[in-house]
């Protein structure tokens, strides 16, 4: 739930998925849900070597480093590659044969972009294997390096990424779920998937959970909130604290900053900035608070680069907040691109930001209004229940493409 949007999509959609009456295991590691109670949860080691420069051995079992995937990762993270995704996958591939053995086959695998050589080997199950990629990797690549000062720093954030292995295993799925159309087009520019092919089924947003504050709570205009990973270079934040310096004194801005366990970019900027007296950030925060969070807040600022869906995007127009949003990615199929819901200003813009903000300040009126139609078109438009039957008809399409594939096979075997 704290990684960010894939951690909540997890969470909900597996949600949603029991709720229309499926047997859901899930399949994790570090950093763990919150507790699932209408899923069965499987537990994946990972060590976290990457993020350990020091007193690297398992503190619970320091013998745990010669286990062949552990002594893997660690031997290949001292060089600065970040090899979790294929480890894990090959976990997972043990986990599914474990589980296959104990209480039978699976009638479907639903990796959520981990797209790690373990899944082409999971086809061997006999089972669909989907994968939802909410985008490519080229483009979390691409925004961290330029973002990232020294040549040294760019080169190492080069090697994290593994792109080759993402495109091989994509082309390899039985089919390829994301959450936007923008999101299909970059799978077929980065993967060679055609978008045709790709399957677009957009997220939902926790309307009851995140819901607009009282009358009570009085505004000034002057409460920003951001929600996403500050260590993520795409989420945008650089410009935001960039823009926070247009502003006047008395405007100040809560970072929500879940995902990574160490937050360091965003801090150095706002003490470089001289902002630290006006940003705020909270940490992870469980959701019914990141939920309060938004409706103590007056303006929901998303500066992100490139969403592939948006989720901050969905959860601030479901608290009843006037959005600013850029025109990154898929943000403006989220927020609407007629002004209503949300002002659109361009990536990569502290002026535009800050202009937009300005804005809105002194326009109690304006906030309101655009309020409203922000909670109505997140209502209308994004709910779990909705994106979990399209889902389970993608399911049911490729059991049934897969089942007419082995007919076909046996009936060669037959006649050869």
């Amino acid at each position: 739930m704290y990684c960010g949007g894939q951690g909540i999509y997890l969470y909900y959609l597996s949600q949603a998925l029991a709720e229309l009456g499926h047997e859901v295991h899930v399949l994790v590691g570090p950093p763990l849900p919150i507790e699932m109670p209408w899923a069965k949860t499987h537990i994946i080691e990972n060590q976290n070597f990457f993020m350990v420069s020091k007193d690297w051995l398992p503190k619970d079992n320091p013998m745990a480093i010669w286990r062949p995937w552990n002594l893997f990762e660690f031997a290949m993270t001292r060089f600065g590659f970040f090899p979790e995704m294929l480890a894990y996958s090959f976990r997972c591939f043990g986990k599914i044969a474990q589980l296959t053995r104990e209480t039978g086959p699976f009638d479907v695998i639903h990796d959520n972009q981990c797209l790690g050589y373990g899944l082409i080997a999971m086809k061997g199950f006999g089972a669909p294997v989907l994968s939802t990629v909410h985008h490519p990797l080229a483009i979390d690549r691409k925004e961290s390096f330029w973002q990232t000062e020294g040549l040294k720093a760019k080169a190492k954030r080069i090697i994290y990424y593994p792109p080759i292995m993402q495109k091989i295993v994509t082309r390899s799925l039985d089919r390829v779920v994301t959450v936007s159309k923008v999101s299909a087009r970059a799978i077929e520019e980065a993967y060679g998937v055609p978008e045709s092919e790709v399957r677009v089924v957009y997220n939902g947003v926790d309307t009851v959970n995140f819901r607009p504050a009282g009358n009570g709570r009085p505004s000034d205009g002057r409460k920003l909130i951001f929600v996403g990973n500050t260590e993520d270079r795409k989420k945008g934040i650089l410009y935001l604290l960039r823009a926070m310096t247009k502003l006047p004194e008395n405007v100040e801005l809560i970072c929500v900053n879940g995902g990574a366990p160490r937050h360091l970019y965003a801090q150095e900027i706002v003490d470089r900035l001289g902002i630290a007296h006006r940003v705020h950030f909270t940490g992870r925060l469980p959701v019914d608070q990141v939920a309060e969070k938004y409706r103590e807040a007056d303006i929901a600022v998303v500066p992100s680069l490139f969403e592939g869906f948006g989720l901050p995007a969905a959860e601030a127009m479901a608290s009843g907040l006037p959005v600013i949003s850029t025109d990154g990615g898929a943000l403006p199929e989220v927020v609407g691109t007629d002004g209503h819901a949300a002002i659109m200003v361009p990536a990569r813009s502290s002026t535009a930001i800050a202009d937009a903000v300005m804005s809105l300040l002194d326009n109690p009126a304006r906030r309101k209004a655009m309020g409203e139609a922000a909670r109505e078109r997140a209502l209308r438009n994004f709910t779990w229940r909705a994106a979990a039957e399209q889902i389970v008809n993608i399911y049911k399409e490729e059991i049934a493409r897969k089942q007419q594939k082995n007919i076909i096979r046996y009936k060669e075997r037959i006649v050869s």
